[in-house]
């Protein structure tokens, strides 16, 4: 298994727990069973999740008495988002073509029904 950054990265986004997890910690530091009232699921369960999310360096936990409140990261998505920018501008140079194209087609359409 491949252990550079973007690839841990996106196995811990792989699942919809743990982009809920993020989503939660958005809005400010959270506890565990915070961060586990919203699942059906049990406490070690989202600790498992926040394990991923932490070795990802998405999130981090400090030590306040007996409490480890988790924090989100953003600076691992930054690399993700420079990843995908390069497959953005494909897209939008692919459909910058597919547009070009369907003007020239509109345009001989034009030309072709004023000929009739």
């Amino acid at each position: 298994m491949s252990t550079d950054s973007l690839s841990v990265t996106l196995s811990a986004l792989a699942d919809p727990t743990r982009r809920a997890i993020l989503a939660q910690l958005t809005q400010g530091e959270a506890t565990v069973t915070e961060l586990a009232e919203p699942f059906e699921m049990s406490l070690p369960a989202i600790s498992k999740h926040l394990k991923v999310l932490e070795r990802a360096q998405l999130i981090t936990r400090s030590r306040d008495a007996q409490w480890r409140p988790c924090q989100f990261n953003p600076e691992p998505l930054k690399d993700l988002a420079n990843w995908l920018e390069r497959y953005r501008q494909l897209w939008e140079q692919s459909f910058d073509r597919l547009d070009d194209y369907l003007q020239e087609l509109q345009a001989n359409e034009k030309k072709q029904n004023r000929k009739k």
